[in-house]
């Protein structure tokens, strides 16, 4: 769900196409980290599924209170997003195609390859109950796409990649190939918003595939809010800010909003999902806006690097956490959760540190000096 950090690193000053000196934002490091708790609160706590075989029973047993609200944490995608159309904005700034093209490609595969392996690996162990996919399909699953060809995915959220790849070819296509500006990327976002209204009343379904309308607003809030950020205070960038917020709002309660239902695990207000998506534009707005700047604290920056992986591997390998701790060790629910999250993000630093520390900058040279 895309979910960078390189492009946030201090950065040059004036870069091609005018604007303010970049500086690195460690109050997003931190909202990106919040955001991925969310979703691992949801994937814990807040929904049925295979989750109710690691906890033994349906995890609104296990959190009677929280779970209602552990059932909004999904709306963390939303907010990786908003915060991917920032930074991907950021990031490919000045930049030639070759140079955004090697950047993402070692930000996003090395950790995921090894999620793969690991998660593929841990499902074929025969005390575990959770069935993996077929040797085959674990293959295509390292291309990344494994969505649109129909195969069996081994990470859950490997669909916010799928999402992520489109908005990345969208962007290097219409604005780093030709060279960003304000106005290039104030049209592309006029564009694209536009293209995606025309996709959603067309009803066909490459259109959808390639503007993806559910998604859209969301990367296209984000560049806005980018932007202000690059350029001040900005009709266009409000207007870009406000138009994608309303129509990312809509397609949230469309997704997540149903009756009050006593059959269902949870009832999502539709307040609710306002107010959290709402929160999501105005937090990573407040950072581009300089307002959170006093949050310059290092930790920060430590929790940035590991969101990326936590994301990959907290739902399928927690799984197998919370099975252990809760059924096999006796550790209540509470402490079950906060136990499984840390071990978690211990295994994203270990990921942080002996995969995409030693392998993206090698990854990036490679692709950076390779002959076309």
């Amino acid at each position: 769900m895309a979910l960078e950090r390189s492009a946030e690193r201090t950065a040059k000053a004036a870069a091609r196409g005018g604007g303010r000196p970049q500086v690195r934002l460690r109050a997003l490091d931190g909202l990106r980290l919040l955001a991925a708790l969310m979703v691992a609160a949801y994937h814990y706590g807040g929904r049925d599924g295979e989750i109710t075989q690691a906890w033994g029973s349906s995890p609104r047993a296990q959190f009677p209170t929280l779970s209602s609200y552990f059932a909004y944490g999904c709306l963390g995608v939303q907010i990786f997003f908003v915060i991917s159309g920032f930074v991907i904005c950021m990031s490919g700034w000045g930049r030639p195609l070759r140079s955004f093209f090697a950047s993402r490609v070692s930000r996003l595969y090395p950790a995921y390859w090894v999620a793969i392996i690991l998660v593929t690996g841990v499902f074929a162990l025969p005390w575990v109950a959770y069935k993996a996919v077929s040797p085959s399909d674990a293959l295509v699953n390292l291309t990344m796409l494994q969505q649109p060809l129909g195969v069996d995915r081994v990470l859950g959220v490997c669909w916010t990649l799928w999402a992520e790849l489109r908005f990345y070819a969208l962007f290097a296509l219409f604005v780093v190939l030709p060279g960003a500006t304000r106005h290039r990327v104030v049209l592309f976002c006029a564009v694209w918003t536009l293209g995606s209204a025309f996709a959603e009343a067309s009803d066909l379904p490459l259109l959808d595939v390639v503007l993806m309308p559910e998604y859209s607003s969301y990367f296209i809030g984000g560049m806005g809010i980018y932007l202000l950020h690059r350029f001040g205070h900005d009709a266009l960038a409000w207007g870009i800010i406000g138009i994608s917020f309303l129509i990312g709002q809509h397609y949230a309660i469309r997704e997540l909003w149903h009756p009050a239902n006593m059959d269902a695990f949870s009832y999502r207000s539709a307040t609710g999902i306002i107010a959290v998506v709402a929160f999501g534009y105005v937090a990573v707005t407040l950072i581009a806006l300089g307002k959170l700047n006093w949050a310059n604290w290092r930790w920060l920056t430590v929790a940035g690097a590991l969101t990326y992986p936590f994301y990959l591997i907290h739902e399928h390998l927690g799984w197998v956490v919370v099975w252990v701790l809760h059924q096999k060790l006796g550790i209540p629910s509470y402490g079950t959760f906060a136990l499984t999250v840390l071990v978690m993000l211990g295994l994203a630093w270990l990921l942080y540190r002996f995969v995409e520390q030693r392998f993206t900058p090698m990854i990036k040279r490679s692709l950076s000096t390779a002959r076309l």
